[in-house]
């Protein structure tokens, strides 16, 4: 089920308005039942994954609870092997549906050059929606218990419910346990004036999506599939108008979720914060797809030292490893380890150079910089949109 469908549209009022009707103890159930139903509208059996992650990271957060709270035992040899073994769990079922398939393809291809045909097992699986996003705010509720900052939740329906929460279930925000969850426990009423802030934003949503993002996805969608038959500047043109139709693609589908949590009474994470304004490339990421930037800061980047690494190679090292996954969280394919990889070359330029802080109080050079960085971010989606990089190389040859 989309958002912009018409079964969204009868299904949303319909979820909201006996939310508000049913007594509170039986709301959390309500919206359980609700969110598996959205989410088994795709694929019923997909459920079932949904539920192994579910399942996995409820009892191996109440393991380690049980053992943080036992004398002696903090942490300990089995608390990280009970928080590597869920984790590789969870990833493990994240690389099969997502990657595997990429995988076995590109080493097949690696062994062709060597002449050698290699033949791996092949199965036809269709990518579950929203697994990336669900799998990442599981893995973030283990981590901050094993942290011993939020304490396990031993309702397993409710967290059930954090987990599958429908707004945000199939493109996010990643929303995380300390937000979420407190508000799960917390007696939502029926308030006018936040319900009409809700249905403005998911209005707001639905028009970035239906009547901006959808009708420049035509325009662009001709030009680059016949790239060849149009101009540099005409090319350079519709990449420019893709740069506008992910924001409002991607950032009305947000909209449209916070604003739909909203009507219920829930608060999401405000995942654009206008990044096309930015000034630096790191200014960029701290304002777009906020969510996934802040889990890989708090879960990989500084878990490994951050910037507080006394060694550049150890600082190029940190930030070589965040934006490889962020560049195949993306997708299976080359094309986006690249742009994972173009990001990492840019970053650790500003990092390196401490460009940000030359930059600060100096208007002119500001305004300069704003118009290389959103070069280097048009650029960028020029090989996130392609089909492989033979094809983004191209565009960009032809630009």
């Amino acid at each position: 089920m989309l958002f912009h469908s018409g079964s969204f549209l009868i299904f949303f009022p319909i979820v909201s308005l006996v939310y508000f009707l049913v007594p509170r103890r039986a709301k959390h159930l309500w919206l359980l039942g609700a969110s598996y139903y959205f989410y088994m509208s795709w694929n019923p059996e997909y459920a079932l994954l949904i539920l192994v992650s579910t399942v996995s990271t409820w009892g191996s957060a109440l393991f380690l609870s049980a053992r943080r709270q036992r004398p002696g035992k903090g942490r300990g040899r089995a608390g990280r092997w009970c928080l590597a073994g869920c984790v590789a769990l969870n990833l493990g079922i994240l690389f099969f549906f997502k990657y595997y398939g990429f995988a076995a393809e590109s080493v097949r291809g690696l062994f062709a050059l060597g002449h050698i045909s290699l033949e791996l097992p092949a199965f036809d699986v269709l990518l579950p929606v929203g697994i990336s996003f669900y799998t990442f705010q599981a893995i973030g509720y283990l981590v901050d218990v094993w942290r011993g900052e939020v304490a396990a939740e031993r309702n397993f329906l409710r967290y059930a419910l954090f987990v599958s929460f429908f707004p945000q279930l199939v493109a996010g925000p990643i929303e995380r346990s300390k937000n979420l969850m407190s508000q799960i426990y917390e007696r939502h009423v029926f308030d006018p004036e936040r319900v009409k802030d809700g249905l403005l934003l998911m209005g707001w949503g639905f028009f970035q999506k239906l009547v901006i993002a959808d009708r420049i996805a035509i325009l662009v969608t001709d030009v680059y599939d016949n790239y060849t038959e149009y101009s540099g500047l005409q090319i350079l043109l519709a990449t420019v108008l893709f740069a506008f139709q992910i924001y409002c693609d991607f950032g009305g589908y947000s909209d449209i979720a916070v604003g739909a949590a909203r009507v219920m009474g829930f608060t999401l994470t405000k995942n654009f914060k206008s990044p096309y304004y930015a000034v630096t490339v790191s200014e960029f990421w701290r304002s777009w797809h906020v969510s996934l930037t802040t889990w890989f800061r708090d879960y990989v980047y500084i878990p490994m030292g951050g910037s507080r690494v006394k060694s550049k190679a150890r600082l190029v090292l940190n930030l070589l490893a965040v934006w490889t996954l962020t560049g195949i969280w993306h997708g299976a394919n080359w094309t986006f380890l690249v742009w994972g990889l173009m990001y990492f070359a840019l970053l650790t330029f500003e990092k390196l150079t401490d460009l940000p802080k030359k930059l600060a109080g100096k208007k002119g050079l500001s305004a300069l910089y704003r118009g290389v960085t959103m070069l280097c971010v048009i650029c960028g989606w020029v090989i996130f949109r392609a089909e492989s990089l033979s094809e983004g190389l191209g565009f960009l040859a032809a630009m």
